[in-house]
């Protein structure tokens, strides 16, 4: 057994031990940040494991960073209380999209967990006719989309009376080592490594629970259709789940068009009809029940989300751009700059490596929005392991980072982080383009010539 393999092993066991810690939570910055070192540590030792003890340390590691997850309830968000809700709603008939959690027409379902009698916790949410909440934003309906609520649902039914939070956390555990065990299968022990054992994924997908990570397996499910039975077809269906599932991986979608514009205009319109029509049939079919129930009411809170979060401009959004040009122009040069990107994609991109061309997307529209939510980042973690391009795994550590510092604290530290990240995604960029033509192994295949 060699030396690298023991010391991989015991930076793993620390990077336990604190993960531990932050689901017992609240996590604070240093212990996110003193996480994403041991994690860091143990990518540059594993470099020198070789062969089966590679894959151990990777799976096996990485199902029990997951198992960790369940250890303690939701450590440092709510939105899984918002999950159980609309969960116990469709499973009493109700449209999720109909009634916020305070409107009293559905006061018979409530219980002791989620409308707790006394007030005195800081983190519970006011009622308009007094008493307090765990669900966050209780006077406006849920945001999340059908797919999502499907899974909502699906978790409702399966949890025994009384288990609280861990049906969703179970179910997340659940979704990230199936993410993880196809990861391995198609990038190999090395690529899934990234994924096996970052921190986000026992605090973000599992002890926290977000639905995130459902969108997150049906990307990397869509990427491996590419290579597999599916083909392009299934890979638009199942990218068609992912965002009705959370809306955030349709920045994914160009990927699979990777390289569309490059041909004849009659090779792009194929390639957009075999994607994109599927994908679009999924999200119509699946919102579909809750449009015919619900109305026009299906959006949800999205808009006010959009505007609480100062997508319009403001706050801490567009912090890099907000660094280099006037507040008010940042919005739109988002706009462009990401529109130059997936063009990029779409006419540079690698059709044999989706994945790159998803990353790309996915990775940049982070690092314009700047967003103050660590788990946004998850997708991009995923596609970081398929790809093997570790730089843009500061996405997500500058993520944690705003998010810890208070998503609309002024000053937040996120800002130098999400720049350090675009620096180091640029210059992983140019390093691969200088490198000139050299040899890839595609995740899971053999090793091809390939140009920049």
């Amino acid at each position: 057994m060699s030396r690298n393999l023991i010391f991989t092993g015991a930076v793993l066991a620390a990077l336990g031990a604190v993960v531990l810690r932050m689901v017992l939570g609240p996590p604070g910055l240093g212990w996110y940040l003193l996480a994403w070192a041991l994690f860091a540590a143990a990518l540059w030792l594993a470099r020198r494991v070789q062969g089966k003890w590679l894959d151990v340390l990777v799976v096996a590691g990485g199902i029990a960073l997951a198992a960790i997850g369940p250890a303690a309830p939701p450590s440092s968000s709510t939105d899984s209380f918002r999950y159980a809700w609309d969960g116990r709603v469709q499973a009493a008939g109700v449209s999720p999209y109909a009634h916020p959690p305070a409107d009293p027409a559905l006061a018979g379902l409530r219980d002791d967990w989620l409308f707790p009698a006394g007030c005195a916790d800081p983190l519970l949410w006011p009622l308009p006719e007094g008493g307090c909440t765990r669900i966050n934003r209780p006077t406006v309906s849920t945001i999340y989309p059908p797919l999502a609520q499907g899974y909502f649902l699906l978790v409702e039914w399966l949890s025994p009376e009384g288990s609280r939070h861990k049906g969703l956390q179970l179910g997340g555990f659940a979704l990230a080592v199936l993410a993880l065990l196809t990861l391995w299968r198609l990038a190999g022990a090395r690529g899934a490594a990234y994924w096996a054992w970052c921190p986000a994924v026992p605090v973000e997908a599992v002890n926290n629970a977000h639905v995130d990570m459902l969108g997150v397996l049906l990307v990397v499910l869509a990427f491996g259709a590419v290579r597999g039975r599916g083909g392009r077809a299934g890979a638009g269906a199942l990218l068609g789940a992912a965002v009705a599932a959370k809306l955030l991986p349709v920045t994914a979608l160009p990927g699979a068009l990777s390289g569309a514009l490059a041909g004849s205009g009659r090779v792009a319109w194929r390639r957009l009809l075999v994607v994109g029509v599927p994908a679009l049939l999924v999200v119509a079919v699946s919102y579909l029940p809750y449009a015919l129930v619900s109305g026009s009411s299906v959006a949800g809170y999205l808009p006010g989300y959009l505007r609480e979060e100062r997508y319009d401009g403001g706050g801490n959004r567009y912090a890099v751009l907000r660094l280099l040009m006037p507040d008010s122009w940042a919005p739109y040069a988002a706009i462009a700059l990401l529109a130059l990107i997936v063009l990029a994609v779409l006419r540079h991109g690698d059709a044999e490596r989706p994945w790159q061309g998803a990353l790309l997307v996915s990775g940049s529209f982070l690092l314009l929005l700047t967003p103050g939510y660590s788990w946004y980042a998850l997708l991009v973690v995923a596609l970081a392991a398929m790809t093997g391009w570790w730089e843009w795994l500061g996405v997500a550590v500058a993520g944690a980072v705003a998010y810890t510092d208070g998503p609309a604290a002024p000053d937040n530290l996120g800002t130098p982080f999400y720049a350090v990240a675009a620096l180091a995604a640029l210059v992983g960029w140019a390093a691969r383009r200088s490198a000139g033509p050299r040899r890839h192994r595609p995740a899971g295949g053999t090793p091809v010539v390939r140009s920049p």
